[in-house]
């Protein structure tokens, strides 16, 4: 089977699950999901590093890289119960941004166009302008809306003479016509930029923000409630994008702009839970993990758990969805059976 496999580091699979080659259709026959990497830091404007973002992702875990993952939460196993397929890392070559992004497209559009669900493993924050696109050519422009988790709105126009850095992709694929401005959901901004005109455009575009000032005063509860609600009027599919930025610097360190102020990591992983159980989520990406800057592999670790929930809760969903059932949180394990009548417990 051809496959690129690594570009930085050893070639292994998403922790361990089976191998495939996204130019090869026949290879993701009957996948449900495809991991891709997108070794890439072209497009960063302060710290680099996430070229070895994809690597770390796909490693950072005490536990045996044997394809299985159960979730106490869920209780489901996203590995054992979705067919989940790792086609290696998309070739982008350092130095050249637009030629690195077109192949990153390709490669998502193909995932897509075989009928699963493209996970992609950054990079910075850029690529999400290719994982979207590939996305949307195959579900229909205007179709998929985003939730964006970051604490940068990423729609400034031109950052150091480019169209295309990390702080751009949002506006780029608003301007294409790919993703609509007004089922745009952003959560988690906060800090000093964007200024103004950046602010005025992106109402222009009726884009929805939920800043952590917000989240503060309302919860994080109310405001993913309203940003679902948008999320599914009139598209057909989500995308989920997290930047690990959005959890505070604390509990993500290795990042390239790291800001003040954001989110905890339990509340990370409960609202990519929430998401991926509540909206039909059509593709996923996780972004701007800089090894280089993480002390003890914290925000390596943070997003390998951020891809789990997301698979997590994608198998939950299917799995209710086939029985028509509905997802509760399980009660606690007592003389070692399984959700037992509360009334029994001591």
């Amino acid at each position: 089977m051809t496959r690129y496999g690594p570009q930085f580091g050893p070639d292994v699979t998403f922790l361990g699950v089976p191998r495939c080659d996204w130019r090869d259709p026949t290879s993701m026959d009957g996948a449900d999901v495809v991991v891709l990497g997108a070794p890439f830091d072209g497009g960063t404007s302060h710290r680099p590093g996430t070229r070895f973002g994809p690597l770390a992702i796909r490693t950072t875990d005490y536990l045996a890289h044997d394809g299985s993952r159960p979730s106490l939460a869920l209780r489901t196993d996203a590995l054992q119960d979705l067919d989940v397929r790792d086609a290696g890392d998309v070739e982008m070559p350092p130095g050249h941004i637009e030629r690195s992004l077109a192949a990153l497209e390709e490669a998502v559009g193909a995932v897509a166009a075989a009928g699963a669900v493209p996970v992609v493993l950054g990079g910075d924050h850029s690529v999400t302008y290719a994982d979207a696109r590939g996305v949307a050519a195959h579900h229909g422009e205007g179709r998929v809306s985003m939730i964006h988790f970051d604490a940068h709105a990423d729609t400034g126009d031109i950052e150091f003479g480019s169209l295309w850095g990390h702080g751009q992709p949002m506006r780029r694929l608003i301007e294409s016509g790919a993703l609509r401005g007004d089922r745009f959901l952003q959560i988690g901004l906060r800090g000093y930029w964007p200024g103004p005109q950046t602010l005025r455009w992106m109402a222009g575009q009726r884009m929805r923000s939920f800043e952590m000032s917000e989240i503060g005063a309302r919860g994080l509860a109310a405001c993913l409630d309203e940003a679902f609600t948008i999320a599914v009027d009139d598209c057909d599919g989500v995308f989920l994008s997290v930047d690990i930025d959005v959890a505070d610097p604390g509990h993500a360190p290795g990042t390239g702009t790291p800001e003040p102020g954001g989110l905890t990591a339990r509340e990370l992983l409960d609202a990519v839970r929430r998401t991926c159980l509540e909206v039909p989520v059509v593709g996923v990406d996780v972004v701007e993990v800089s090894p280089p800057y993480d002390h003890a592999d914290i925000t390596a670790a943070l997003a390998n758990r951020v891809v789990l929930e997301a698979l997590s809760a994608i198998a939950r969903r299917r799995q209710d969805a086939a029985a028509g059932t509905t997802w509760q949180p399980a009660r606690p394990l007592l003389d070692g059976r399984l959700d037992p009548d509360p009334e029994e417990a001591p």
